[in-house]
């Protein structure tokens, strides 16, 4: 098969997949007998991610794998496709998030201890709903609390291939500043929808990724 074949094959199943697509899933569409290699795959997936190059759309490597999805700079135009109210998230919520994402493994009574307060159990509830903590084990103390860790929709949602691409802080001390460092105060007013990224410092909050069941831990290394 030729390169361009590969190239255009490649494109038009991230067009429509809905949902990120890893190097090894791009592979399995091909016949065994014509089937690229990974290298001549992640070849063709820069050739793609070049032909976005001045589009209103980008070619971008997530946790989950590559997919296609709005330049960040032209949600308040595609905003405008959706009428529907913004979900509301609150500052306690995005502290136990952030506070997850950074000290993970972590129980909810150590969540409690550098907040100062009390863990809403409808904040674990809405994180457990929105698919971005899960339960990766129990604390070997009494009572045998759960530990919690962020998962791969959690990277996948914040524009992240990794937790290394967390923006640096070397001790979480400041919750004043906390979501704002992390870019979280712009995703206090997001609705997901497809294609639609959302502007803000840091992380970049996008909508459109289909929930896939996460068995594994978050990955330290992109999709192979």
């Amino acid at each position: 098969m030729s390169e361009n074949g590969v190239v255009q094959i490649v494109e038009a199943a991230l067009l429509a997949a809905g949902r990120p697509l890893t190097v090894v899933q791009l592979a399995a569409l091909f016949e065994e007998h014509e089937r690229p290699d990974n290298a001549a795959l992640r070849e063709a997936l820069t050739d793609v991610a070049a032909r976005c190059e001045g589009r209103g759309f980008e070619l971008l490597e997530v946790a989950s794998g590559f997919r296609f999805q709005v330049r960040q700079h032209l949600s308040p135009w595609v905003a405008r496709l959706w009428h529907e109210r913004p979900q509301k998230y609150s500052r306690a919520l995005l502290e136990t998030l952030a506070l997850i994402a950074y000290r993970q493994p972590i129980t909810r009574g150590e969540i409690e201890e550098i907040r100062g307060v009390a863990v809403s159990s409808s904040i674990i509830k809405t994180l457990h709903e929105r698919e971005w903590i899960r339960v990766v084990g129990h604390r070997d103390v009494p009572g045998r609390p759960a530990m919690y860790a962020s998962t791969r929709q959690f990277l996948d949602y914040f524009n992240l291939k990794s937790l290394d691409q967390l923006p640096a802080l070397a001790e979480i001390r400041d919750l004043e500043t906390l979501t704002a460092e992390l870019g979280f105060a712009d995703a206090a007013a997001q609705v997901e929808n497809p294609g639609r990224a959302a502007p803000g410092p840091g992380l970049t909050v996008v909508g459109g990724t289909e929930h896939m069941p996460d068995d594994t831990a978050p990955p330290r290394d992109g999709p192979d």
